[in-house]
């Protein structure tokens, strides 16, 4: 055995003692940042979807309720749960608009997601993402308050 490859034992182990940590918090990153995307488009979605639902409604009671019935039941089939509690708020007001008048309805979906499941120490636990969208209300329907 040459003196050269005596010096060299081990080295591959030392060399992978290394870079496991580093590869293993890149991978962790990827996942984390995969998670933020798909969890971002979720929200975007659900806010659209409660702003399009509470603007077929008739009144603005009914239209807050399918709203928020619609924007959770969009969260949970794209497999996104909020760890908080009222993750929709709808504003409703402008169904007092008189008819003929343009109004709009709001939808706001806030949801604060975990990724302590796979975060390393170090790494962000969790993150928060809203969205809010406008639907405009049919200007020659009937609608109330």
């Amino acid at each position: 055995m040459s003196r050269l490859s005596r010096r060299e034992r081990g080295s591959a182990s030392i060399e992978m003692a290394i870079l496991t940590p580093a590869l293993l918090a890149l991978f962790v990153m990827l996942m984390i940042a995969g998670r933020t995307t798909l969890a971002r488009q979720a929200v975007a979605a659900a806010a659209f979807d409660a702003a399009r639902t509470a603007s077929l409604a008739r009144d603005g009671s009914l239209a807050q309720a399918q709203a928020v019935t619609v924007a959770t039941e969009t969260l949970q089939s794209q497999g996104l749960f909020c760890t908080n509690l009222d993750p929709v708020t709808v504003d409703t007001s402008e169904f007092a608009t008189p008819v003929g008048q343009p109004a709009q309805v709001t939808a706001t979906v806030t949801c604060a997601v975990t990724f302590a499941d796979i975060a390393l120490p170090g790494m962000p636990s969790g993150a928060t993402f809203t969205a809010t969208f406008v639907s405009p209300l049919d200007q020659f329907r009937s609608r109330s308050p």
